[in-house]
């Protein structure tokens, strides 16, 4: 786990030493055991290291093969290292160190980067071949590793943070208003376009070249999911075990470290169950819980705090527990640093998973998670999973993509927008929520199933990778590495073929949404709380009953209630104030009403809050340069 940072000159330009240096900098955070680099004819490579697995020098980066043909950085994990290193050695190579990042190079220089397809881990590779003079970047199949890249013709600049990049001398910072525009669509974004104007995500699961004879950017995608071939021979039984199998294998896997691990405790089905199988490969786990003042919450946000739960999971596993308790002014305190570290904007109020990494940071050095288990079993049944009223795929389409606008919709936008911003050629954001279903050509409409199985496809493409990205950057802002069992290769693929009458309960009484109804139709649908069958059969030899039928709930503060209360005045001061500069973007007449709707009527707009505070401290941050709130 490290930041990795590099630049290409087609020309074959040296580029500064002293620039990279810079550059690779910004991202120390990432790597705060070591640094390397690597600079040659048109190629500057930078490494900012976290030792993890082989924490001797032997497994300093940028690394070559034996042979000098390849160069990389490598940013991650690979939990079958072992396992190809046996293989690889079998063929003669071989290796000096204990590290998985010597797997990765002598991989490539055995199999070249069809080699990226066999890696069973989470990473962000940029790989240089001196024979050919072609740089390769590639990135895991999930999308756990951030990788970023700028072009401007000449040159391709690339790094695991924006805020290397846009370090580089030529690039000047600009909004880009088509991923703004999908970012107050979606409180995500869909594209690979970030706020950032030029600078691009590079896909997961994607490898791009680029060498100074073509002078472009080749891209190629290696790997997709694929919910279309469930097995529906399967009987329940037979994915229940297979499941657990497969859960313990991956969590064995994954412990793989020579540094002090442990895992994340919520109180839940999905992080109770890690536990539960590491704690039998460590004694005395390191566990850690977040939790909230709910001294002054009232309404549905009172549930929010699960320290409890997971002091009683604590003691039944016998970890070592630690809990970190956030109140209201924690907000204030953390949101520039927060920002400034997500730096593209994503998912929801994750300020506390700030917190929380900070806290699993002062005792260890990798920490288990449990996203992933939600996209893969159907853990958001009331997400229109079985609500829609054809399977006409157009239909299907329009009640979908009203669901997903969490923040706005399209109608919307104009009371939203500067005129700046809407003179813009903006992309369309409906466009590239259909062209995530249209990527995968395999996607049927025929049947409820159907529907489910492109709402987990939907899903695992779009939120989860949001999710993934918040989780990176704000555990590496505290160097801690996280890890994700129910992203196992073998898992996934194994999920991907379980018949939805497995995940989902009571399919046959799957329900149509009534347009006469009266009121909120998303309210009425939501009370669906039958996900993960199969996932709660096979962690239940695992953890207590009273766990596996606890419902499904999200890592958040109570900030319905924060907002309202002890936060108003900073809401106030931050978004309604003459030195508001998000204003040249968005309309201030607009902030202020949903300000009073939230504040002083009644209504809950905790989310757009939360939205308009987080792209207020970017402006801040990255258009002002106002560096003096971050801590």
């Amino acid at each position: 786990m490290c930041g990795i940072v590099g630049v290409f000159n087609l020309n074959g330009e040296v580029f500064s030493e002293k620039a990279l240096r810079s550059m690779a900098s910004e991202i120390s955070h990432r790597g705060p055991d070591g640094e390397g680099y690597f600079i040659n004819k048109g190629i500057a490579l930078a490494h900012k290291r976290l030792a993890v697995i082989d924490l001797s020098e032997m497994g300093k980066q940028p690394m070559s093969s034996k042979n000098k043909i390849w160069t990389i950085v490598f940013n991650g994990c690979i939990y079958n290292f072992k396992e190809l290193r046996k293989e690889l050695k079998l063929k003669g190579c071989n290796f000096i160190s204990k590290s998985d990042t010597e797997v990765i190079v002598e991989g490539l220089n055995y199999y070249g980067v069809k080699f990226f397809e066999r890696l069973n881990g989470m990473f962000a590779v940029a790989a240089w071949n001196n024979q050919e003079k072609s740089l390769y970047l590639s990135r895991d199949r999930n999308g756990v590793k951030p990788l970023y890249y700028w072009f401007n013709g000449s040159s391709i600049i690339f790094a695991s943070e924006i805020k290397a990049i846009i370090k580089h001398p030529n690039y000047k910072i600009n909004v880009n208003f088509s991923a703004l525009n999908e970012y107050f669509t979606f409180q995500n974004v869909f594209s690979y376009y970030t706020l950032f104007e030029g600078v691009n995500m590079l896909p997961p699961a994607n490898t791009i070249m680029i060498n100074n004879q073509s002078r472009e950017i080749k891209h190629s995608s290696w790997w997709d999911y694929d919910f279309s071939k469930t097995d529906e021979s399967m009987t329940f039984n037979d994915a229940k075990n297979e499941t657990n199998i497969l859960f313990n294998q991956a969590i064995e896997r994954q412990m793989v470290a020579d540094v002090p691990l442990g895992s994340y405790l919520s109180g839940g089905m999905d992080s109770g169950s890690i536990t539960g199988i590491a704690s039998k490969y460590v004694d005395r786990l390191t566990t850690f819980t977040c939790g909230f003042d709910m001294s002054e919450v009232v309404g549905v946000e009172s549930n929010y705090d699960e320290r409890m739960d997971a002091e009683l999971m604590a003691n039944h596993f016998k970890t070592e527990h630690y809990e970190q308790i956030i109140n209201s002014g924690d907000l204030k305190w953390s949101l520039p640093t927060v920002v400034n570290h997500i730096e593209d904007l994503r998912v929801g109020m994750s300020y506390p998973n700030f917190y929380i990494s900070r806290l699993a940071s002062k005792f260890v050095k990798v920490c288990l998670q449990g996203t992933g288990g939600d996209e893969l079993f159907g853990g958001y049944p009331w997400r229109y999973y079985r609500v829609f009223d054809s399977l006409n795929q157009k239909k299907f389409f329009n009640q979908y993509y009203g669901f997903w606008q969490r923040l706005m919709n399209d109608k919307m936008k104009e009371s939203l927008f500067t005129q700046k911003v809407l003179k813009e050629n903006l992309c369309s954001p409906r466009d590239v929520f259909e062209r995530v279903f249209t990527f995968n050509k395999k996607l049927k409409y025929n049947s409820p199933e159907d529907h489910i199985n492109n709402s987990l496809y939907f899903e695992i493409k779009t939120f989860l990778p949001g999710l993934l990205l918040v989780g990176d950057k704000l555990s590496m802002a505290n160097g801690l590495e996280e890890r994700f069992p129910f992203l196992d290769n073998d898992l996934v693929d194994f999920a991907q073929k379980i018949p939805v009458k497995h995940k989902l309960a009571n399919l046959e009484s799957i329900k149509k949404i009534d347009e006469n109804i009266i009121g909120n139709k998303k309210l009425k649908y939501r009370n669906y709380d039958d996900g993960k069958n199969v996932l709660r059969k096979a962690m239940q030899i695992h953890i207590p009953k009273y766990v596996i039928n606890r419902k499904k709930q999200g890592f958040s503060a109570p900030d319905e209630n924060w907002y309202r209360k002890e936060n108003a005045n900073y809401i106030k001061d931050l978004l309604l104030k003459k030195n508001t500069i998000s204003t040249e973007f968005i309309n201030q007449s607009f902030i202020s009403t949903i300000v009073d709707e939230h504040i002083n009527k009644g209504k809950n707009h905790r989310l757009l809050i939360w939205s308009l505070m987080s792209f207020e401290w970017w402006c801040k941050i990255f258009l002002n340069g106002e560096k003096e709130f971050l801590k």
